[in-house]
């Protein structure tokens, strides 16, 4: 008989993608979700591209019972189910903390009483703050960055005794730097999964996605990634409005990657124990990104790089991703410009509301950004 698996989150861009992956290779599985209205929207509704075959449990992860209802019969668990969104969580930190770390921390207690073979979690590259950087004279060191530089418009990150610094492939062994609410959630549900799966005998493996883009991502969702920010404010005629001066480097990697990551982390007894980048390898400055999505819309639309910035936001932070190579087996296939040529024919037929500015806004109100 198959594995049978769970997903927390499993109604939602990842999750969604996830599902599809394990019933193509012959797992039951079955997706536990509340459909957020601020990623499916008021009405609900369970999402037109989550397969028939997956077993939707409408209800909510801080639950006990509806928890140990979801888990009934489960072999695996993917744990996906979070509040996402690094400006956002500086103002709803309540809602941030109970969602991302209590709800662990149910899902663990009922883990405890429903061992299971395999525990993947979703961690995030946030947790790092800054990336790695090297000094001309070849040391790797932290990077850091001040508000008063910040205020000045100089956007670079310094070592510590203010050298100029190159940035370089950040490593998981890098010590986490926690600018937000929603990263010290993701550092905490990553380190609470790997505790008690080791205590408890619980197989548990951490992914630190970096920036995942793809169909299925909510458009309408200011707080989402930058890529489906892009994309709605050029479906709407609206620039993509880019913080700083547009040069700040990221690693975006497709679901369709990342989805072949979480299968192998499910399968691989590598995986057990160790938090693995999941990324494309390769970096690029926000500005291309937003370039290379309008071409690909068709929309000769430049960006508009506003010279602000947000609290929190980091200068360069992409993917050493050998570790997983080396372990897993993962190997990247969707290289960016061919992602984002799947992901403008999905967009072709989808209805975005731009509610950046609102988000700029809330964000600006709250000192949050200048």
């Amino acid at each position: 008989m198959s594995k049978h698996v769970l997903i927390t989150g499993g109604a939602g861009f990842i999750g969604s993608h996830v599902a599809d992956r394990l019933l193509a290779k012959g797992y039951r599985v079955r997706a536990l979700d509340n459909l957020s209205p601020q990623v499916h929207g008021e009405q609900r509704q369970r999402p037109d591209y989550l397969d028939p075959e997956v077993d939707l449990i409408i209800g909510d992860i801080r639950d006990p019972d509806t928890v140990k209802q979801a888990l009934e019969g489960i072999d695996a668990v993917f744990h996906f189910a979070a509040k996402v969104g690094v400006g956002q969580s500086m103002y709803e930190v309540a809602d941030y903390l109970n969602t991302n770390i209590t709800a662990t921390g149910v899902l663990l207690e009922a883990l405890m009483r429903h061992p299971v073979d395999r525990l993947v979690m979703a961690s995030s590259m946030s947790i790092y703050g800054e990336g790695m950087y090297r000094t001309d004279d070849g040391r790797l060191v932290e990077g850091s960055r001040k508000n008063g530089d910040l205020q000045k418009g100089d956007w670079q990150a310094y070592g510590p005794e203010g050298e100029p610094l190159s940035p370089v492939p950040t490593t998981e062994d890098k010590a986490p730097s926690i600018a937000s609410i929603y990263a010290m959630s993701k550092l905490d549900q990553e380190r609470m999964s790997l505790m008690l799966g080791e205590t408890y005998g619980i197989p548990t493996t951490a992914l630190r996605f970096f920036n995942v883009y793809g169909e299925r991502q909510a458009l309408s969702n200011p707080y989402t990634g930058v890529l489906a920010i892009f994309a709605s404010r050029l479906l709407n005629g609206n620039p993509p409005q880019i913080f700083e001066d547009g040069h700040q480097r990221r690693d975006f990697v497709s679901v369709h990657d990342v989805a072949d990551a979480c299968a192998l982390a499910l399968e691989r007894d590598e995986a057990v124990g160790r938090a693995f980048n999941i990324g494309s390898g390769h970096d690029v400055t926000v500005t291309e990104v937003a370039q290379r999505v309008a071409a690909a819309l068709g929309r000769d639309i430049e960006p508009l790089v506003t010279g602000k910035y947000r609290t929190g936001d980091i200068r360069n932070c992409f993917a050493d991703i050998s570790l997983a190579q080396e372990q897993l087996g993962f190997e990247p296939k969707i290289r960016l410009d061919a992602g984002i040529r799947s992901l403008s024919a999905w967009l072709e037929d989808q209805n975005a509301e731009d509610r950046v500015a609102e988000a700029t806004r809330e964000l600006t109100v709250r000192g949050l950004a200048l």
